[in-house]
């Protein structure tokens, strides 16, 4: 394995993250979305965007050989469980755990297959993390989605590709808005904390990387969130078409006109309320 870059010296009484992973051999996997967040400033910097964790339970994502599960428990985390499919990280996760006793839980396994409000046990958590690139959409489709609502978390702190997080907080008109801007705006309020470079991970990606802070609205518009899921999958999959066309197979002009919508519009230009109207609409 390639030496991963400079990193400062841990100040965690930890090992340095490079030598975590030189000595537990954990080269990255393409298959998994792997890149390694090695920046302890950094790390410490997407804590601290999480708020006061003193009294805080945080899910992690993805942890990896541990870099934010460090930041998260060196800034006050109650408690911290860390989902993680790589078994070959677990042994460095292990170490993270005896340096901080009775505050971190291992779990290994999918996290598209994890019940992460049955994980929560009852208790608001926060979920932090450097989501693997594979399957961050779909975990934040399936936290948005969640019932009941408001949800089990207090607050997402997630980072995303540069790319996927201004879609995440686009609005009406604005070129990023799709459907994930939609179920954002929707349920949370969103917001881009700030970037982070390639060259604070290892292997660096290609991309500039964001880390988006979403926090539920208490009271959302009342709408369907797989039914409005669907709407703005058939509606921006085809978004250069009019609404009519790109919704045909929802129901069409019959469905824009129980929502009370000009079909000849196209999906850009609807506003959140417009598409629960849509969403909520039976023909």
């Amino acid at each position: 394995m390639s030496e991963p870059g400079p990193e400062k010296t841990a100040v965690d009484g930890l090992p340095p993250l490079r030598a975590v992973i030189e000595k537990h051999s954990l080269a990255t996997k393409k298959s998994l979305g792997q890149n390694f967040l090695l920046d302890l400033n950094l790390t410490g910097r997407i804590a601290r965007a999480a708020g006061d964790l003193s009294a805080a339970t945080v899910i992690e994502v993805g942890p990896g050989p541990g870099g934010l599960t460090r930041a998260l428990l060196m800034h006050g985390a109650a408690k911290v469980i860390v989902i993680e499919r790589d078994a070959r990280c677990l042994p460095a996760l292990e170490e993270i755990s005896a340096h901080y006793p009775g505050r971190l839980q291992i779990v290994e396994g999918d996290a598209l297959k994890t019940d992460f409000a049955a994980l929560a046990g009852g208790e608001k958590v926060r979920i932090v993390a450097n989501l693997p690139y594979n399957v961050g959409t779909q975990l934040l489709v399936n936290w948005l989605e969640a019932e009941p609502w408001p949800p089990f978390y207090e607050s997402l702190t997630l980072m995303f590709q540069r790319e996927v997080a201004e879609r995440i907080v686009a609005a009406p008109g604005d070129g990023a808005y799709g459907r994930l801007g939609v179920l954002a705006g929707w349920r949370t309020d969103a917001k881009i904390q700030f970037d982070v470079p390639p060259q604070a991970f290892w292997p660096p990606p290609k991309v500039t990387s964001s880390v988006v802070k979403l926090e539920p609205r208490v009271e959302p518009i009342t709408a369907d969130g797989k039914r409005l899921s669907l709407i703005t999958q058939h509606a921006f999959g085809q978004r250069r078409k009019m609404l009519r066309q790109s919704l045909k197979a929802l129901g069409g002009q019959a469905l824009l006109d129980a929502a009370g919508i000009d079909g000849a519009r196209r999906a850009e230009t609807l506003s959140i309320e417009e598409f629960c109207r849509l969403a909520n609409a039976r023909i």
